[in-house]
């Protein structure tokens, strides 16, 4: 089974390739970073209760008002959602203290998205997927690229057109706001240059800089190269003989592994320049 990456940055269209993969004619299974890192925070939770205990006495609207659904009626707080606007507040930016809150963040939210995506990449493969897509914003600053065999980078050719798209999205947030979330993921035109460091098919670059359908035909041809490389004969036998696939697998793992290494390696020495 191909574990297909799938990043790029906030507001280059990554949720609507996303949506498209999931969709006829692809009907691939999507591990969605975001939607497991929302349940893994909801109330009652292991991350939910870490949060309000770090980040509570420091944000007052840390939590929404109370109603009749969502209070316990002990005003403790503790059946109330976040205020993920509120806690956006306060972990993006490039302040040193909003960088410690966004690590902190991370490293609640991190560990606990990160096992409830192992356990869906072997549903996935027992159901028989001949690939499955892993939708993570943050695919390379959390590590997971070693992991996948292919990755796919949504990408703009120009940062002003994802605040650009960011603001028409979420009309609350300001340009400030929409910028500084925009930064907080890094140049996506140097998450293209990475994932093309894969070589052929193990890394691909989507670029969305113009209307849906013209994304559609750059998604198409995408899958159809990725589908060449990776037949339906090959994922059966994959399926069928485990032993096989977990040799693909460490062979895989050990080769983007190093052409991470090398990157990073480069991109040392790069700064150590400056």
């Amino acid at each position: 089974m191909l574990l297909l990456g799938l990043t790029g940055s906030i507001a280059t269209g990554k949720s609507t390739v996303s949506n498209l993969l999931r969709s006829a004619p692809y009907n691939l299974p999507i591990i969605d970073a975001d939607v497991i890192a929302r349940q893994v925070v909801e109330p009652g939770t292991a991350g939910y209760k870490a949060i309000v205990a770090h980040f509570g006495p420091t944000t007052p609207d840390l939590l929404l008002p109370p109603t009749s659904d969502n209070d316990n009626g002990d005003n403790s707080g503790r059946g109330r959602p976040l205020n993920r606007p509120a806690l956006g507040r306060k972990v993006f930016g490039s302040s040193e203290q909003t960088q410690r809150d966004r690590a902190v963040l991370n490293g609640i939210v991190h560990p606990a998205v990160r096992r409830a995506i192992y356990g869906a990449i072997v549903a996935a493969y027992l159901q028989g997927h001949w690939a499955v897509v892993l939708d993570i914003p943050l695919l390379f600053e959390s590590g997971w690229e070693r992991y996948c065999g292919s990755i796919m980078v949504v990408a703009v050719s120009d940062p002003s057109q994802q605040i650009a798209r960011l603001r028409a999205r979420d009309a609350h947030l300001s340009d400030e706001d929409a910028r500084n979330r925009v930064l907080s993921q890094g140049d996506v035109r140097e998450k293209a240059a990475r994932v093309l460091r894969r070589g052929g098919d193990a890394g691909l670059v989507v670029w969305n800089d113009g209307d849906r359908e013209l994304l559609e035909i750059r998604v198409a041809e995408a899958m159809a190269r990725l589908r060449r490389a990776s037949p339906r004969w090959w994922s059966w036998l994959l399926l069928l003989c485990p032993p096989l696939a977990g040799l693909v697998a460490a062979w895989s793992f050990w080769r983007m592994r190093r052409v991470q290494l090398l990157w990073e390696a480069e991109k040392a020495r790069e700064k150590a320049r400056l």
